[in-house]
């Protein structure tokens, strides 16, 4: 056996050795339910993760336990990769959720202290005052109408008045 077919009979070795190291890491890290990333494999089998992505068999290998749910510990119910992406998005919902609630709130505590700051600080009128201030326009308003009313009898009477008048000049006339 010549020497180029030594070295190539080598690197198969190597090749096929690294594989098994990479099996094993896969297995492991499925049943210990490990960190199942191409990273984590190669790290755990002493390999470079460029291996990995030169044997695709491999890769797909990791890829497929990291679609496979967990063994079920003591028995209970199995979880889901799917099930676990699925709350993930439940609680990130609730999340934004919560936030904009709490947004919310605290518009409106800002809004209430501020308008208590406001009247405490003597810069904004008393609620009493406000409850007169609009109890005066109310009765402006009501002068206005009265005063209106008041003008009408006023030219009825003045009326009134000339047709008397007139009447008790044309009896004076007569008589």
């Amino acid at each position: 056996m010549n020497t180029p077919d030594r070295l190539a009979e080598g690197r198969r070795a190597d090749s096929a050795r690294r594989r098994q190291r990479v099996i094993k890491a896969i297995n492991a890290a499925a049943a210990a339910g490990g960190e199942m990333t191409a990273s984590a494999i190669a790290r755990a089998a002493g390999v470079d993760r460029t291996f990995l992505y030169r044997h695709k068999d491999l890769l797909a290998q990791i890829h497929q336990a990291q679609a496979e749910p967990p063994a079920a510990e003591n028995g209970g119910p199995m979880v889901s990769r799917a099930s676990l992406q699925a709350d993930l998005a439940n609680a990130h919902g609730q999340i934004n959720r919560q936030a904009a609630r709490i947004r919310q709130l605290e518009t409106k505590l800002s809004t209430m202290l501020g308008e208590q700051v406001w009247h405490e600080s003597g810069l904004g009128a008393p609620a009493d005052i406000d409850a007169l201030q609009r109890r005066v326009t109310d009765l402006e308003q009501e002068v206005v109408g009265l005063t209106g009313q008041l003008e009408d009898r006023d030219q009825e009477l003045d009326a009134a008045r000339q047709a008397n008048r007139e009447l008790i000049t044309s009896l004076n006339r007569r008589g």
